[in-house]
């Protein structure tokens, strides 16, 4: 099977897709662009694969610095270049929320590997033009750098 599989499920936009282990998620367009709106949008599945990303490096790192991680949000925005097609991601802001017994240092260090060091789809991202800023905040107090 397949490493991905995408089935179109009616002929306006939309797609079941499943990998081969039967994963699935939905993939659609916005009503005004002329689809149902029920699944992501194609480029928002790349930001949501970022989440994923550095989502896994950041609880491995803090795991290996002994950091009694509880919780982790990842907010993602982002601006895509304007009048090109294709139209790629050029800036992409993350906000990471941790929460547990954890030194801000090591949150930001846990954040600043993923980013820059370990994530591949931060680096395909970057490869692609965009540039990634974020912020960290640990049980809700901004760490800085």
């Amino acid at each position: 099977m397949p490493i991905m599989h995408a089935g179109l499920t009616d002929p306006d936009y939309g797609f079941d897709i499943r990998d081969e282990r039967n994963h699935q998620m939905r993939i659609d367009i916005p009503v005004e662009q002329g689809g149902k709106g029920t699944g992501f949008r194609p480029m928002q599945t790349v930001l949501a694969a970022l989440c994923g990303c550095s989502g896994v490096d950041i609880v491995s790192i803090l795991k290996k610095q002994k950091q009694e991680l509880k919780g982790l949000e990842i907010k993602i925005d982002g601006e895509r270049e304007h009048d090109k097609t294709p139209s790629l991601w050029e800036k992409v802001d993350m906000t990471i929320e941790l929460t547990g017994e954890i030194e801000p240092g090591k949150a930001w260090r846990a954040v600043e590997l993923s980013v820059n060091k370990y994530c591949s789809v931060a680096e395909t991202l970057r490869r692609a033009g965009a540039r990634i800023s974020w912020r960290v905040f640990v049980n809700n107090k901004e760490v800085l750098p």
